[in-house]
């Protein structure tokens, strides 16, 4: 979602590796070891740090995290499988916006090359940068913008993937006409929409990001389909997977739209036509207009299997759900909540595909009185959860400190993962800080 100003987060590092037992719940037939949890942006941010992704390049050992920090985008990478990180560097591209560069994404390709996408506010128009690294992110010499052809558009929330030829995509929330689009915020998050003329669009490059093809529509209704926030991933095949979240626009003159829902989509021809949306989970709730973080995330495990995860906001409650696909995402089960509890807090949610029938699911919540906390949980698309929820970071975070929209999750082969977070655990200064830790889940 749209933030105009960086609000902060903040913690104070973990440090020794720790074997932790579940959180209270079924009986654990899962153990998970947290290795050390490294603060990215103590030392080479100072301001404040928020809204975490990452990539993994598990072949090679690299994890890259970005965020938005250091003034504008910030970068750090692990060239040790997520146990340290390098200091972190302000990405090229990211100084110049009129506001702040916002809604940061990476990505790492098939050959090694890193890109780094991120949103900025140049003249009167809004739009994605997309920056790419040819020696595994010591430097990103190259610098594209995908300028969009209207004067004064709106444009939010990017995603990147890259596919086995080494195509690049980007998605992005573009809408024609800015002045359509109002905000609802969270005076300790981000901002919903109260209307807009949302949609999600795609473009690709076939030469390592250098030049960007125009737009290609993803959700059906352009140019105000109520679309937005479609996080991707790329088959062997080269089909791309998307996950978007659909409101209905009610009004074509305000722009007003209903509370939305997760959609399923997916294009055999390089993003240029899309099948027809799957809707999941209608009977489990819908997305509030007011909901500040970025809801939506989708995965694909060793075989095939394909995850997605989201959250509902109901009048006294929040759920965070996920379900599968076995057959390429043309029928979904029925939702599985994937937190313990449904209190009325964020639970912000991601997936991250494993081994074969396996998933990793993540999520940053207040539902602890203490504050926000990382949490993890693995399932079997055949025996379903395999533990109780575990807590991962060892510090709360302040609730009246935005901690991002966003958090990280990548599989790294075997039965490790890395996840990265923000939070702000520093009570008296509110400082705000990017955290990352790999975790072993040993199943029993």
């Amino acid at each position: 979602m749209r933030k105009s100003v960086l609000r902060g987060v903040g913690a104070i590092a973990g440090a020794a590796a720790a074997l932790a037992a579940p959180l209270a719940g079924s009986a654990a037939s899962a153990t998970y070891t947290v290795g050390p949890i490294s603060n990215l942006s103590s030392t080479s941010c100072s301001g404040q740090n928020a809204e975490v992704e990452q990539a993994a390049d598990a072949q090679r050992g690299y994890v890259y995290v970005v965020w938005m920090g250091c003034s504008k985008i910030a970068f750090s990478r692990s060239t040790d499988g997520g146990v340290s990180f390098s200091p972190a560097i302000t990405v090229p591209g990211s100084i110049g916006s009129n506001l702040n560069a916002w809604d940061p994404a990476v990505t790492v390709a098939p050959d090694g090359t890193v890109y780094v996408a991120f949103m900025i506010d140049h003249g009167s128009q809004w739009y994605p940068v997309v920056d790419a690294s040819f020696d595994h992110g010591l430097t990103f010499p190259q610098v594209s913008p995908l300028t969009p052809p209207d004067p004064k558009n709106w444009g939010d929330r990017d995603f990147l993937a890259v596919g086995p030829d080494g195509t690049v995509y980007v998605t992005w929330d573009y809408g024609p006409q800015r002045t359509s689009v109002t905000f609802l915020c969270d005076p300790s998050g981000s901002c919903g929409f109260a209307t807009g003329d949302l949609n999600v669009v795609i473009q690709r490059s076939a030469d390592r990001g250098a030049s960007w093809s125009s737009m290609f529509y993803v959700s059906p209704g352009f140019p105000a389909s109520g679309g937005d926030s479609a996080p991707m991933v790329i088959e062997p095949s080269g089909r791309i997977d998307v996950l978007y979240q659909g409101y209905r626009i009610t009004d074509t003159t305000t722009y007003a739209m209903d509370p939305g829902y997760s959609y399923f989509t997916a294009s055999t021809d390089k993003g240029t036509t899309w099948s027809a949306p799957v809707q999941l989970g209608p009977n489990s709730g819908t997305m509030s207009l007011s909901e500040w973080w970025i809801d939506g995330g989708i995965g694909r495990d060793a075989a095939g299997n394909l995850y997605a995860v989201w959250d509902t906001q109901g009048s006294s409650d929040d759920v965070g759900w996920l379900s599968f696909s076995s057959d390429g995402g043309r029928s979904w089960s029925a939702p599985i909540q994937a937190p313990a509890d449904r209190l009325n807090v964020p639970h912000l949610m991601e997936v991250a595909g494993g081994g074969s029938g396996i998933a990793y699911v993540s999520w940053l919540s207040s539902s602890d009185p203490r504050g926000y906390a990382l949490y993890l949980r693995a399932f079997s698309v055949t025996k379903g959860w395999i533990s109780p929820p575990f807590q991962v970071s060892t510090q709360f975070g302040d609730t009246s400190v935005w901690p991002g929209d966003t958090t990280g999750l990548s599989w790294l082969g075997g039965n490790r993962v890395v996840a990265s977070w923000g939070s702000a655990v520093d009570a008296k200064n509110k400082k705000g800080d990017i955290y990352a830790a790999t975790v072993t889940v040993q199943t029993h």
